[in-house]
């Protein structure tokens, strides 16, 4: 009996300490000061009956320049935005082993022809002597062997001098169209790679538009279908002509690439505007496009989310599928819906659960 009771004693005790530890524990979490948080609210991108997409304009003619060969790179003769025209010399790459190649295939090619010379003199000589019976038949086709022989050497040694020849073409990137340089990525010194891209070159003038249609509504989209074409950057509205349809999403993550040529324009108009296809078609869904500004992003590795408001008044880490990025703003695939808060900007430290006040 007394085993009993002093058990019994313990025990109550310690619930006793564990619930004025709790109290205590909630208490100060009750206490702690609320962070000041600025909010906003998502809204879909338009609510229009009518299918619109996002897209981006890109010039119609344009190229991204690369080489074939590893190598430093001697000189850049163009700067961004210089104009270019076509065959003018862009970047040179150091050649000091193409033109030492070049100096042993010229000794080659020298000696196959000295040797292919001789040969065809010989082969001359014992096709008179067969004629006249002086040369069996035997010599005659010995003779006729090293001379084809001699004549393969000389044809390959001019072959390999073409290969060289090819080889400095990629030392000597040279603008394969009149344009303007958009983009460099090399400077004097840097190791060229081949396949790296040195230097991009537009022709100006005569753009496209690249858009995303989702699945649901790829179906209606056909060749030769006139839309309206809404560049924000410089609050007009353009013609354009739907000129390819892709029939598959395999490498787009579900969105069809739809390409629009632009009518021909007097805006001052650039390659990488992001812009708002509308086209004259219903939507199928209701799915609207949902951004928001990539500023308010909170990364965990691959991971990408966002903080909301709950209902009592604390900071909520929302994870977020993201889908493509239109300049200082990314589409929200799924994790956020049209018209709900989230979290622009903090006067302290956000975490899951902390009392925030909204300013």
């Amino acid at each position: 009996m007394k085993k009993y009771i002093y058990i019994l004693t313990i025990t109550t005790a310690t619930i006793f300490m564990t619930s004025c530890s709790n109290e205590d524990k909630k208490a100060v979490a009750d206490n702690s000061p609320a962070i000041n948080v600025q909010v906003s609210q998502v809204s879909e991108a338009n609510n229009s009956p009518f299918l619109s997409v996002s897209g981006k304009i890109q010039s119609v003619n344009s190229a991204d320049l690369s080489t074939r060969m590893m190598g430093y790179v001697t000189k850049v003769h163009a700067n961004v935005g210089d104009k270019v025209i076509k065959g003018q010399l862009l970047v040179s790459i150091n050649n000091t082993d193409l033109q030492a190649k070049r100096a042993q295939v010229d000794a080659s090619i020298t000696e196959a022809t000295a040797a292919f010379n001789n040969a065809q003199k010989d082969y001359n000589r014992f096709k008179s002597l067969f004629a006249d019976n002086s040369a069996s038949q035997k010599e005659l086709d010995d003779i006729t062997a090293n001379f084809e022989m001699a004549k393969a050497r000389l044809e390959a040694a001019k072959q390999m001098k073409n290969e060289v020849n090819a080889q400095f073409a990629y030392s000597n990137i040279t603008a394969p169209f009149a344009g303007v340089v958009t983009s460099k990525t090399v400077k004097e010194g840097d190791m060229a790679n081949p396949g790296q891209p040195l230097i991009s070159v537009e022709a100006p003038g005569n753009f496209e538009v690249m858009a995303m249609v989702p699945e649901t509504e790829i179906s209606q989209i056909n060749n030769g279908t006139q839309v309206d074409v809404s560049v924000k950057a410089i609050n007009k509205t353009l013609k354009g002509k739907v000129i390819e349809v892709s029939t598959s999403a395999k490498n787009t993550g579900g969105q069809y690439l739809v390409k629009i040529a632009l009518d021909k324009t007097e805006a001052n108009i650039l390659s990488g505007m992001f812009v708002t296809v509308q086209f004259p078609v219903e939507k199928q869904s209701n799915i609207e496009i949902v951004l928001i500004p990539t500023e308010v992003l909170v990364t965990n590795g691959q991971l990408s989310g966002v903080y909301t408001v709950s209902e009592s008044n604390t900071a909520i880490l929302r994870w977020l599928r993201l889908g493509r990025t239109y300049g200082d703003q990314v589409e929200v695939l799924s994790g956020l819906s049209a018209d709900e808060t989230y979290i622009v900007s903090s006067e302290g430290k956000l975490f899951n659960g902390v009392k925030i006040s909204i300013q």
